[in-house]
């Protein structure tokens, strides 16, 4: 079981209010820079709710979701930093891939 880190705001916040695209791309340059692999994923949709307590983040963030996830939980501190808005956490799972599974 390995334990994910992740950073969750609306959509809409997240994907038009925030330069998030630009963030990623910028980590992402660096990580190939220091041949590290990437450890982080954007993800949409609904299929993040089963992840969260849902019924606690409803009282704090509009839906539709859209969350940043990584194995490195400084990155999801240094986006909580940088992006402020947005709710942290974390979660287990075997696998990242769970998400898209259907």
């Amino acid at each position: 079981m390995h334990k994910y880190y992740f950073a969750l705001a609306s959509k809409n916040f997240l994907m038009n209010e925030e330069p998030v695209e630009e963030i990623l791309r910028e980590r992402t340059n660096h990580y190939r820079k220091n041949k590290k692999d990437v450890d982080f994923w954007l993800i949409t949709g609904s299929d993040f709710n089963k992840w969260i307590d849902e019924e606690n983040i409803c009282k704090k963030i509009s839906r539709p979701y859209a969350a940043i996830v990584s194995s490195d939980k400084k990155f999801i501190s240094w986006l909580k930093l940088r992006i402020g808005f947005i709710l942290i956490g974390n979660f287990k799972s075997e696998s990242i891939l769970q998400f898209y599974d259907q």
